[in-house]
């Protein structure tokens, strides 16, 4: 009789193994009704733990751990210099025009609505502010170490966007709205340059002094260029978001410390896991079929690397990186681009493509692996958990069990 021997992935313990590994035995006997399971549980003994308690992780009180009275706490990161509101500015570069636009009495100088005879549209005065950057945008962004192609898109996205007109509306000062306008920019193209994966990425003086050119080159005078009207309409409206996180900096650390810190455990000092399932696999019965989710994929890929077992009649890696850390160059047992060996049993691996820690390995390894596609019809991260609710997955390891 083939025994299915489960090994979890990151993050792990219990009571949670426990309801997961029932629900993975209940899954297969839907499929396989025959098949023996067993569990190769590792996380409580062989998991990731803050060995000190947590000293290593900064601001865990209302002020600085060890720092005098007075030091800059929690309370204070992300508002005092502004992190808070550039955190929400990356996330929406239009975030704070839109607070001030919605916070606007309406278009006319009486807040009627009405536009005096003659008077210019409410995007009209934006878009003329931004006209006073044309030739200037390279020398700006140079100057504040940021690539001119991106800072000159965001001049070109901002000019086209509706939301100026809310905000002419709303801000009659025009050196306040030179200061929006700037801020915008440059959170455009900071955010471009995020998302891009830059390796430099200019830090907060060189980004406020971007602000300052780009608001003076607008009319606006320097004095006070991130304090003003548009601060003040936009931090009712914005979450500070950086600023909530660092508050709970401890709470957040504790809560995605085992995922974390399972995976760089493993890469680092990972013989005594696969040690465990190795004794786990001489316990059972041949024919065995290891079953792995997740980092538990990667580690059972490595036993057998490492170690080869005529028990094991079949490899089933889930959800799991280990296609991706060999084509990295950074899975333990074998190095891009040695081929798997001889000894390496049939290798089944299932993965979604909305599971973004989920990879195929057909590709790199042709005639080896087959890749076996499922939906979970979940978002990613749910993606990478929801597979074991999933009958196709079942349905799949059942099909190829000896």
């Amino acid at each position: 009789m083939t025994t299915a021997l489960f090994i979890h992935g990151t993050g792990v313990r219990e009571p949670g193994f426990s309801d997961l590994y029932g629900r993975f035995t209940a899954g297969l006997l839907e499929f396989a009704p025959d098949v023996r399971t067993a569990s190769c549980y590792w996380g409580g003994e062989l998991g990731a733990r803050l060995g000190a308690g947590g000293l290593s992780v900064p601001y865990t009180g209302g002020r600085s751990r060890g720092g005098p009275d007075g030091a800059i706490g929690a309370e204070a990161i992300g508002t005092a210099d502004g992190t808070g509101l550039w955190a929400d500015l990356y996330r929406d570069p239009l975030a704070e025009l839109a607070a001030a636009a919605g916070s606007g009495a309406g278009s006319g100088p009486g807040g009627s609505g009405e536009l005096p005879l003659g008077a210019a549209l409410p995007a009209e005065r934006p878009r003329a502010l931004l006209s006073a950057l044309d030739g200037h945008v390279g020398d700006i962004a140079r100057g504040a170490g940021l690539p001119a192609p991106y800072l000159a898109a965001a001049v070109t996205e901002l000019a086209a966007s509706a939301v100026l007109s809310g905000a002419g509306a709303a801000v009659p000062d025009d050196e306040e709205l030179a200061r929006l306008l700037a801020r915008a920019l440059v959170a455009a193209a900071l955010a471009a340059l995020l998302d891009a994966d830059a390796p430099v990425v200019p830090d907060g003086a060189a980004r406020d002094a971007a602000v300052a050119a780009l608001a003076a080159r607008m009319g606006a005078r320097p004095e006070g260029s991130e304090r003003g009207l548009g601060a003040a309409l936009a931090r009712p409206v914005l979450r500070i978001a950086s600023h909530q996180v660092v508050r709970r900096r401890r709470a957040l650390t504790e809560a995605a410390h085992p995922a974390a810190a399972d995976v760089m455990l493993y890469l680092a000092h990972g013989e005594p896991l696969r040690r465990r399932l190795r004794e786990a696999v001489e316990e059972l019965e041949p024919p065995v079929v290891v079953i792995g989710h997740s980092l538990g994929g990667i580690i059972a890929l490595d036993a057998l690397i490492a170690s080869p077992s005529p028990r094991v009649a079949l490899l089933v890696t889930v959800g799991s990186q280990a296609p991706f850390l060999y084509e990295s160059g950074a899975l333990p047992g074998l190095v891009h681009p040695e081929p798997l060996p001889e000894h390496l049993p049939d290798w089944l691996n299932v993965y979604d493509r909305r599971d973004l820690l989920g990879y195929v390995g057909a590709p790199l390894f042709p005639g080896r692996v087959t890749d076996v596609e499922v939906d979970n019809r979940q978002p990613f991260p749910a993606a990478h958990s929801a597979y074991w609710t999933n009958p196709a997955v079942y349905r799949a390891i059942a099909a190829r069990l000896p």
